[in-house]
């Protein structure tokens, strides 16, 4: 792996490249205006409400035709094409059918505005959905694997159960958008599946088991589908929520604004997209939550305990709004700073993946710094697409599908479900 990312490095440094973008020779550098953070809102998600979404780009479009011509027959997708540096150690499970890349191209489509009931790509994604229950119903009740696939390039880097954490971030956006009632259940069903696992298998301090060269992104995945699982309406054990949570803010230290390295390989790009990622999703039920918990306190019949467990959890939500305006301030300062955006030194998924944290984030707590953001990532993530519609890494997770849908993801940052908070219910549900 050295010699791989040490012959990239070098490539780049022969060619008069930036390390950061591989094909970017005459690239902007990405860097944020230095306007205040401005002061958040009661209302959950205001400053992502007052972005329209951009028309679909012909990159995107590109992108979406590239990745629908790779499903394969059962729903599901492989990793596709890899570098020449990682294809140099031999890996042979390229081409295992695998929930992880699934999920990963299904929510692309799925931001695009495609879903099972409705789009141009609605086959394609209810295919996706349909394989990813298909495994979840096959597996075991209680272990964190959802799967019998093992040996992906995907878990190798994220960790063995990041296609359990992917399909609880990917469930929550098809859940009330299947053709029908029977299928509807279905997922609701895999879903609830899906989250009893994560629950029944997190540690006392919040996280999760998981190997791989950089879990922090799996941590966050878990947290942030437990969360999205519980805005769309599933049940969801809010100790298992509140113990993500205060592991995640453990994650960022105030006095100094610097994000924990742990299960990160050192890259602060990694770390600081992954913990601001989850504690966004955290936040938009905090504030959902807050209004329940102020109900108590004016509440002429709320018993002692109810009045104390009430301040108490208020008390915790605003803690949380507090931690996460800080760490997402200090992320903009950050993007400010090319070295940070680099990453590891060449792109590779966990990059893109970093950059969709950091676009969804920005976008849902503050729109003006998300704008400046959007503007520049999207020039650079576009003048490194390649001409089949794909993107591609260098280094660790290089392969086509989960790069291009991690790319796909974070130019249609302004078109995701989470973000742009939508309803419990989605606006097509079938009764």
């Amino acid at each position: 792996m050295k010699k791989a990312i040490s012959v990239c490095l070098v490539a780049l440094a022969v060619a008069g490249l930036s390390p950061q973008m591989a094909r970017a020779d005459d690239q902007e550098v990405i860097e944020v205006g230095n306007e205040n953070q401005q002061k958040s809102d009661s209302k959950p998600n205001q400053a992502a409400r007052k972005v329209a979404p951009k028309p679909l780009t012909d990159n995107v479009k590109k992108g979406l035709e590239y990745l629908v011509k790779q499903q394969n027959d059962d729903g599901s997708w492989s990793q596709g094409e890899e570098s020449q540096f990682m294809r140099a150690g031999g890996f042979k499970n390229g081409d295992l059918h695998n929930v992880a890349d699934t999920c990963m191209a299904a929510m692309a489509l799925v931001r695009a505005g495609n879903f099972p009931n409705k789009g141009t790509y609605a086959s394609n994604v209810e295919k996706a959905t349909d394989f990813v229950c298909s495994s979840i119903e096959q597996s075991d009740e209680d272990s964190l694997f959802i799967t019998n696939v093992k040996g992906t390039r995907v878990q190798a880097k994220l960790g063995q159960y990041v296609d359990t954490f992917l399909a609880s971030v990917f469930l929550p956006d098809v859940k009330g958008r299947m053709p029908t009632k029977k299928e509807n259940e279905r997922v609701a069903n895999a879903l609830n599946k899906v989250i009893h696992k994560i629950e029944k298998n997190q540690d006392k301090n919040g996280q999760w088991a998981s190997a791989g060269w950089a879990p922090v992104h799996s941590q966050s995945l878990a947290m942030q589908g437990l969360n999205r699982a519980k805005q769309i309406g599933m049940k969801v054990d809010e100790r298992s929520l509140e113990r993500a949570e205060a592991n995640a803010k453990r994650q960022f230290d105030s006095h100094s604004n610097k994000f924990s390295s742990a299960g990160a390989a050192g890259v602060d790009l990694y770390a600081s997209g992954a913990t601001i990622g989850s504690l966004q999703q955290a936040v938009v039920n905090g504030t959902r939550d807050r209004i329940s918990y102020r109900k108590i306190l004016t509440d002429s019949k709320a018993s002692r305990s109810q009045l104390e467990e009430a301040r108490a959890q208020l008390s915790r939500i605003d803690d949380t709004e507090k931690v996460q305006k800080q760490a997402v301030s200090a992320v903009t300062e950050k993007i400010k700073d090319k070295g940070f955006i680099a990453g590891f030194g060449c792109n590779g998924g966990e990059e893109f993946l970093s950059y969709m944290q950091i676009s969804d984030t920005l976008l849902a707590s503050n729109s003006k710094e998300w704008g400046d953001w959007d503007k520049k990532i999207t020039s650079n993530i576009n003048h490194v697409q390649n001409p089949d519609g794909s993107w591609m890494g260098q280094h660790c997770i290089t392969s086509r599908t989960f790069c291009t849908a991690a790319a796909l993801l974070t130019l249609m940052a302004d078109r995701s479900a989470a973000t742009q908070n939508i309803a419990s219910k989605g606006d097509n549900d079938v009764n």
